[in-house]
């Protein structure tokens, strides 16, 4: 045991740097690991957790005023109902915000969709407008117990008394108003009512709906949500940054499993003298192998522990959602053995990884047979040889082709250093698409910067002089959207007038072409999914009591509703609807233009008539991923830089054989030195190049079906700058000629002998 400490503390002085390297990329990978699985349960349980104590309703279903709800408690598989509520559209506002809501008729606590209040308290029934918000909406409304919201365009007003969560789809500016419980007394213009359906079995949510609009009548069904759409609105961005966080983490544990077993094989052909002279005085096989074993557990425990005690004492502390993530995580139960769970395998990965390399140190003999004498890159290349007739300094042209002379270990060592490179490619990837959203946003899907809406005020003229009197705005788009039943009345979607055929909307078009034609519309990935549709089918759709069919001739990129969306221009609706007018106008901006102040403007000149709301983009919810991809590429270069220190090893041991011969024939100990370093920024370069390639079509793919599986479609990646990944590569190749440099220098310098070390 001795002697096993005694060679792994002379090994570690040998390689502190590497040593030092290994342990932060493992805690990096772990601290990846634990925050992927702290944005997984933030994501699920806080929603589920609340769709168990509200005991939360199914099925949503909005109908108009005339149906008779009633009947759908006798349906079967129906356990309970909550309702029906009647219910009132309109808008509130407060300290300046304006927000569309639904007021909904609520006497006192519903059992099934039961508010949980988190401040204040369920109104009295002798205070007529005490009303009771939706989380989600008290926070964009900045409003608590004891505030006044008001109507704009009525003397109305509401007094907010308690804040509640709720397992419905959480308030969405311009995309889902918000949820506002009111006594019976204060809905004095009910439009509707909206009924909840409490399943036995939640897997026969389609069969529910399609019974239910069955006994309610298509025409009589305006909306229909279910708990699978409230689950996927509440998880929101958050399980994409687990996504991205758990396959960067399990990708950087490869290459950190690939770069150990690299430097482990270089560390064995640097010192076959010293295992066999540890064999020759006894030592056995498996205790050769426990030597590098025990070691590089050691790095990879104590990366793994510091990750694991860093997330748990300081990940509550991390600014924004990651550390909101990592508070609600620790609460959860098997939060524990998911900790537990990560560092271990993190562990034995390197473990096994590690105990593959060693095997190779226990089979060498006792007593060590010297190399061939043979020069390590074989005989020159007639590229080489052409090289030097041109008069290329021989110590590059010696350099490139001991990195490229074809041996199966430089091109391990090339794919080794390749793969934390192509993450790195990947990662730049996703910024950059990202940054898409916001720099590029009608390439995206989002054209337009804000949404206007009128309260009823001001009519459709005014609205349009409205806009056309400032000068900031370059088109204003007029639209519509109505909920629309699908093909077996098992859900809504929504189905968009936007534009006309003289002046279409801008379409960010995916596949297919523009629709042109009359009944021509585009769709969605997630629509195109949800009827088992392609670009080129007809649809058929129920608005109200009309039927509306429609040519699907292209797909776009559609970043609202999960992309179960179709669009037409309002030529087309109006065909099947006469009287259908513009609810919103979708308005593009001039260069330069600030949408805050041009919709204080807007709000100005309506004079309180006006509801603008900025356009929402979905990069607004991936901030953390910027500060994650940062964190992961410094994992991914601790990781080439371990890979690096190993290769280099390597190629200045191959080296101290040549040293001899190179001086015999006048070459200085700085050619020689070039020649190590041309070697090393060779691999670099082979290794950034082969990323480059093999990465960036990859990243396409993996963003692409991530936009397919979220509904956006594919279409949405787009790839780092030329000058990005220039910059990247460049990086790596000088990084690569520094770290070469110095014991490069040292081994020229060196007074070398024949001894086994230096030939083994």
């Amino acid at each position: 045991m001795r002697a096993t400490l005694r060679w792994a503390h002379s090994d570690l002085r040998a390689h502190r740097g590497e040593a030092l390297f290994l342990t932060l990329a493992t805690a990096g990978i772990v601290a990846s690991l634990l925050l992927a699985a702290a944005l997984f349960g933030y994501a699920t349980n806080p929603w589920e957790r609340t769709f168990a104590q509200a005991r939360g309703a199914h099925v949503w279903i909005h109908t108009l005023p005339s149906a008779d709800p009633r009947e759908l408690a006798r349906l079967d598989g129906v356990t309970a109902v909550a309702g029906p509520y009647p219910t009132e559209a309109t808008t509130v506002a407060a300290r300046g915000v304006r927000a569309s809501v639904e007021l909904r008729a609520t006497g006192r606590p519903p059992s099934v969709g039961r508010p949980l209040l988190t401040a204040g308290h369920w109104p009295d029934p002798a205070e007529p407008d005490g009303v009771v918000l939706e989380s989600g909406l008290a926070r964009a409304l900045l409003a608590e117990p004891g505030d006044t919201l008001t109507l704009p365009g009525t003397a109305r007003r509401l007094t907010v008394e308690g804040v509640a969560d709720s397992a419905e789809p959480p308030y969405s500016p311009g995309e889902q108003p918000g949820l506002i419980w009111a006594p019976p007394s204060a809905v004095r213009a009910a439009g509707g009512e909206v009924t909840g359906l409490r399943l036995r079995d939640p897997a026969d949510t389609d069969y529910a709906v399609q019974r239910a609009v069955t006994v309610l009548g298509a025409g009589a069904v305006g909306e229909v949500s279910t708990w699978e759409q409230a689950r996927a609105e509440a998880q929101g961005d958050n399980r994409l940054l687990g996504q991205v966080l758990g396959l960067f983490g399990l990708g950087a544990l490869a290459a950190a499993g690939l770069a150990v077993h690299g430097a482990i094989g270089t560390r064995i052909r640097g010192h076959l003298r010293d295992i066999s002279v540890l064999k020759a005085i006894g030592f056995t096989p498996a205790q050769v192998v426990r030597i590098f074993l025990l070691q590089h557990l050691a790095y990879a425990v104590l990366g793994a522990l510091a990750a694991a005690l860093l997330i748990e004492g300081r990940g509550a502390r991390i600014p924004g959602r990651l550390g909101d993530a990592v508070d609600v995580w620790r609460g959860l139960p098997g939060h524990g053995m998911t900790v537990g769970a990560v560092a271990v395998g993190t562990v034995l990965f390197i473990g096994l990884t590690t105990g593959l390399a060693a095997w190779r140190a226990g089979r060498v003999p006792p007593v060590p047979v010297p190399r061939p004498s043979a020069p390590a890159g074989g005989s020159l290349t007639g590229a080489a040889r052409w090289a030097l007739g041109l008069r290329v300094p021989a110590a590059l042209v010696l350099g490139c082709h001991k990195a490229f002379s074809g041996r199966g270990r430089s091109l391990a060592t090339l794919a080794r250093l390749a793969l934390p490179l192509l993450l790195i490619v990947v990662a730049l990837s996703a910024w950059t698409t990202i940054d898409g959203f916001r720099t590029s946003p009608a390439r995206m899907g989002l054209p337009a910067a804000l949404t206007v809406r009128s309260d009823g005020a001001l009519d459709d003229g005014r609205v349009r002089a409205l806009l056309a009197e400032d000068p900031r705005i370059a088109e204003a788009c007029p639209g519509v959207e109505v909920a629309a039943l699908v093909p077996g009345q098992t859900g809504t979607i929504a189905l968009r007038g936007l534009g006309t055929r003289a002046r279409p909307y801008p379409y960010a078009l995916a596949e297919g072409r523009v629709p042109s034609g009359p009944d021509e519309a585009v769709a969605g990935q997630g629509l195109l999914d949800l009827l088992h549709v392609r670009v080129g089918d007809w649809v058929r759709m129920t608005v109200g009591t009309r039927p509306q069919i429609l040519h699907i001739v292209g797909r776009v990129i559609e970043p609202r509703n999960a992309g179960r969306v179709v669009t037409a221009s309002l030529d087309t609706l109006r065909a099947n609807d006469p009287g259908l007018a513009a609810a919103f106008y979708q308005l593009r901006l001039r260069p330069g233009a600030d949408p805050g102040r041009v919709a204080a403007g807007l709000a100005a000149a309506g004079a309180g008539h006006l509801d603008v709301h900025p356009v929402t983009n979905p990069a607004d919810g991936l901030s953390p991923l910027r500060a994650v991809v940062a964190g992961l590429v410094a994992v991914l270069a601790l990781i080439g830089l371990v890979e690096l220190l190993g290769a280099i090893g390597g190629t200045v041991r191959e080296s101290e054989r040549d040293v001899l011969a190179l001086r015999a024939i006048g070459m200085s100990p700085r050619q020689i030195t070039t020649i190590t370093v041309t070697a090393t920024g060779c691999t670099a370069l082979g290794a950034a190049v082969a990323a480059t390639v093999l990465g960036l079509p990859l990243a396409h793919r993996l963003i692409d079906a991530e936009g397919d599986s979220s509904g956006i479609g594919a279409g949405i990646a787009r790839s780092p700058s030329p000058g990005l990944l220039l910059l990247t590569g460049a990086g790596a190749v000088l990084g690569a000629a520094a770290l070469a440099a110095l014991p490069a220098a040292r081994s020229a310098r060196r007074r070398l002998t024949g001894t086994l070390s230096a030939v083994a």
